[in-house]
């Protein structure tokens, strides 16, 4: 008679349930995750069978529990095994709640770090807790107690979970089939020069990462050779590989371009010694677009700009004073801005707002006694009215540079779009056409005086500017172009290489359909490459050199911010290794640290002293955890 394998199953069952029956009733012992367990003294038999099971009874329990029998015996095997069970339920609750608290206090830390507090706010936030909870939940108070959150803990905490994250990087960077660096230098409060570099990789499904790769205190000179070092050792530790290296982006510096010993020419003879195709170097393009603005002198206006509201805000009492008679006279405004020269938006910001208010700032200095007579001089006021517009629309376009997972070829169309602003600029001004300049329009409307010739001059200088500066990027612009729209580029003016999978690529219209909705968006115009045949492997390879380059030190810059925050004069004392930790948790994007892992390994992180111990009791109990 022949039975189905469910019914095998269901026989095999039924006889290992009878199995275990006995064992409770005649042997005391209880099958508990695949072991026989003994009720009465717990301990464990690890082979399933029933002679070693009789022999324990026998030699340990007989004497003492064969005067029970019938229901009795029953019913003692069936308190022992509640009892059993209640003590399993305990220590597995305890090891919840210490899972927990471990969980809490990476948590915490990591929400520390990116707030850039000191480690031991941590002490104050656990008080927190504790007053919080003995109102709201006074019976888990306790509960709270046992996260650890003291500094040297926080501080642990986020070296863990910044390691995590690097852990994590060189993972996604074994499948990088392209990548480019970003690097920037700064001095923090210590007078420690700290180099920054980003990387942003592509793998084979076209998706961008970009992180921090690493931030190296250089406590000796930052020469070019010294930058390339650690630049070298940064791309070793973190498992990538020359040969897919695609470019390289910096602020501009000597060390950094220079022609022969600088650091892009330092990698490109790197390049040249490992057989790969030379890097794409390219200088910041919001560093160059500010440079380019410094081009419009107009010395005469900003000198007194300058000049006047250094003489508001410097002092304490002129201060208030100029406050409290804006305040009298119901101005739509409540003060005059700072001009600070390193920063991108501050000239334009300054100079709207100060002309914004050049009556208020008349009035109070000539009832100060320290009359500008240029302030009634018309053709100074139309002199800062056009430096007003034409600083406003620089601004627009440094916000469009700026950002994360920004395209350079979508940034260098931002670029071009400017310059041909420019002439158009340049033609209307020529005019005294004022239709793009609206604080001109407002002072020529008053009767102000106008010659479109001397503005119109400086439209020119500033086109020359930008024509100058942003030569690399004009040398790889067929590029740019074909990763931006490959179905209107003109085949022939394509690399050979690209030309016959160029014409196979625009002579496909379900392609170039689905093209045109994604194009210019990062995440998306991933999803459209995926799905390109593999006829394709050159336009490809193409497409992900060119979108996994850095258009800007943006990333760079913005690191440096949340430097100067952590580490202040408050905090002058943080170490290098400390600070990394920090900046790499609390400037990651895209990679998150895994909680759940790291408590997993503290969990199992048991002192060889304590081991025997432990023997019986769980491995996450809180006095043994590192």
């Amino acid at each position: 008679m022949s039975f189905s394998k469910p019914a095998v199953k269901r026989k095999v069952g039924e006889e290992h349930r009878q199995f275990q029956e006995k064992w409770e009733t005649e042997y005391f012992f209880f099958e508990h995750r695949g072991t026989p367990t003994c009720l009465i003294c717990t301990e464990k038999v690890a082979v399933h069978k029933e002679y070693n099971l009789k022999r324990h009874y026998s030699k340990r329990h007989a004497e003492e529990y064969t005067k029970y029998q019938g229901d009795e015996r029953e019913a003692r095997v069936g308190d022992l095994k509640t009892c059993l069970l209640r003590r399993q339920d305990f220590f597995k609750k305890a090891s919840k709640a210490s899972d927990a608290a471990v969980e809490a206090s990476y948590v915490v830390s990591e929400m520390i770090a990116k707030a850039g507090k000191p480690f031991k706010e941590g002490e104050f936030i656990k008080i927190c807790m504790l007053q919080a909870a003995s109102i709201v939940c006074p019976g888990k108070k306790s509960q709270f107690s046992n996260i650890s959150l003291s500094a040297n803990t926080v501080a642990e905490r986020i070296s863990d979970l910044s390691g995590n994250i690097y852990d994590q990087l060189r993972e996604k960077a074994k499948h990088f089939c392209a990548f480019s660096v970003a690097l920037d230098e700064s001095t923090d409060i210590t007078d420690t020069a700290q180099l920054a570099m980003y990387v942003r990789g592509v793998d084979d499904s076209f998706e961008v990462m970009e992180e921090l790769l690493t931030v190296i205190p250089m406590h000796g000179q930052t020469t070019a050779q010294e930058i390339f070092r650690q630049l070298c050792d940064a791309i070793v530790d973190a498992g990538l590989t020359w040969k897919r290296f695609a470019g390289i982006t910096t602020d501009g510096a000597p060390s950094m371009t220079g022609r022969k010993n600088g650091l892009v020419a330092l990698v490109q003879r790197k390049l040249e010694e490992e057989g790969v195709e030379e890097a794409i170097a390219l200088h910041c393009i919001i560093h160059q677009q500010a440079l380019c603005s410094k081009c419009l002198k107009f010395d005469n206006v900003m000198s007194v700009v300058v000049k006047c509201i250094n003489h508001i805000r410097s002092r304490g009492l002129k201060h208030r004073q100029f406050r409290a008679f804006l305040e009298e006279i119901e101005s739509a405004y409540e003060d005059v801005l700072y001009f600070t020269e390193v920063r991108w938006l501050s000239k334009g910001n300054a100079l709207k707002r100060f002309f914004e208010l050049r009556a208020e700032v008349k009035a109070f200095m000539e009832k100060d006694g320290m009359a500008v007579p240029v302030l009634s001089d018309p053709k100074w006021l139309m002199d800062l009215a056009f430096l007003v517009d034409i600083t406003q629309e620089l601004n627009v376009l440094n916000k469009k540079l700026q950002g994360q997972g920004q395209l350079v070829s979508a940034a260098y169309d931002n670029v071009r779009a400017f310059s041909t602003k420019l002439v158009l600029w340049k033609a209307q001004l020529s005019q005294t056409n004022f239709c793009h300049f609206p604080t001109c329009k407002a002072l020529m409307g008053a009767g102000t005086p106008f010659s479109g010739e001397k503005y119109a001059d400086a439209i020119v200088n500033l086109q020359e500017e930008f024509d100058h500066r942003f030569a690399d990027f004009k040398t790889h612009r067929d590029t740019f172009k074909i990763c931006a729209d490959p179905f209107s580029f003109d085949v022939q003016d394509a690399p050979p290489v690209l030309q016959m999978e160029l014409i196979d690529l625009q002579c496909n219209s379900e392609l170039k359909a689905k093209f045109r909705e994604v194009s210019g968006i990062a995440d998306k115009l991933g999803q459209f490459l995926r799905e390109l045949p593999p006829t394709f492997p050159e336009l490809s390879r193409m497409f992900k050199r060119t979108m996994c380059l850095f258009g800007s030190t943006y990333l760079c810059e913005k690191l440096f911010s949340t430097m100067n925050f952590n580490k202040s004069k408050y905090r002058s004392k943080l170490t290098d290794e400390h600070l990394q930790a920090i900046l790499r948790v609390s400037t990651a994007s895209s990679l998150k640290p895994n909680v759940a892992e790291l408590c997993e390994r503290k969990r199992c992180q048991v002192s060889g002293s304590k081991e025997r111990s432990l023997k019986n009791r769980s491995c996450s109990e809180e006095p043994f955890m590192l």
